[in-house]
């Protein structure tokens, strides 16, 4: 399945900040995470010791010893049934790593998919049945109080992807454009962008809208690194045009790697390269 920038996006706004994940998690599903302490990312290779790739979408471990909690973290903008034999290996291997609890959360913008995402997996063994938590539009608030979504900014946050087709999609951006405010201003600006990638249709239309107002200093902040983004956009573009002309084969991963590089000066090196190597490779060494 071909990893798309929303799907990411999503990943990335409940792993952005952990405290904020935490308390959205504990207030959706009274998960027995830690209330406050350590808090990391984890690897989410779930592999084994073996040629075989077992990559979740994103892993956080809270807390640390015997209070130890994992949470997998995965985006569903479609349905995949790889994923019912999948997710259950995930929690298997990211259990056995770190000899702790695990749950799986499976966060769907899509109503179809939330559905198909909350059916009981049975391993087949007796009594042994996986049901994933989901997020999804039925389960989040519609927050269109400042203060509300102050209170939890990574519950607002998420209810604004979840609840995009929502009537008041409006006023919920409102409320999450004002409660970014009041946090931290780098993370404010993060989080804007992952909205922006989320979002689609009149939603997204409507948060560009506002963001372009700049009412807000994060709001200047979100304006400058779509401008960077941009530059670096059109250099990725121009490096990989040189390799077609020149008659270098380009693979997906290449491709991926070069449009995902988002620094300008990394990119000014490889379009150098790209008049001379003989692979496009070769443009990394």
């Amino acid at each position: 399945m071909r990893i798309t920038s929303q799907h990411e996006a999503v990943t990335q706004i409940a792993t952005l900040d952990l405290g904020y994940t935490r308390h959205m998690l504990r207030a959706l599903f009274d998960l027995p995470i830690p209330e406050a302490g350590e808090a990391c990312l984890a690897s989410p290779d779930l592999s084994e010791a073996d040629p075989g790739v077992c990559r979740a979408d994103g892993a956080i471990l809270y807390g640390k010893g015997e209070e130890k909690f994992g949470i997998i973290v995965e985006t569903q903008r479609a349905r995949d049934d790889d994923k019912i034999y999948a997710w259950l290996e995930y929690i298997a291997n990211f259990r056995a790593r770190e000899k702790c609890p695990v749950c799986l959360i499976v966060i769907c913008p899509n109503r179809r998919v939330a559905q198909w995402a909350r059916q009981v997996i049975d391993t087949g063994h007796p009594k042994l049945r996986l049901i994933p938590l989901v997020i999804a539009s039925d389960n989040t608030p519609v927050i269109t109080d400042v203060a509300e979504a102050q209170s939890n900014i990574g519950l607002a946050v998420i209810s604004t992807v979840t609840k995009s087709e929502d009537p008041q999609i409006n006023a919920i951006i409102a409320a999450v454009q004002q409660a970014l405010y009041g946090i931290d201003r780098g993370l404010a600006w993060r989080y804007a962008r992952y909205i922006s990638l989320s979002l689609q249709g009149n939603a997204l239309r409507e948060w560009e809208r506002r963001m372009a107002m700049k009412t807000y200093p994060y709001q200047g902040d979100y304006s400058a690194s779509l401008l960077a983004e941009g530059e670096a956009r059109g250099e990725a573009k121009s490096l990989l045009k040189i390799l077609g002309v020149r008659g270098i084969a380009v693979s997906d991963e290449v491709r991926e790697r070069v449009m995902a590089c988002q620094d300008v000066a990394t990119l000014d090196v490889w379009l150098d390269r790209a008049f001379a190597v003989e692979s496009a490779e070769a443009l990394f060494d």
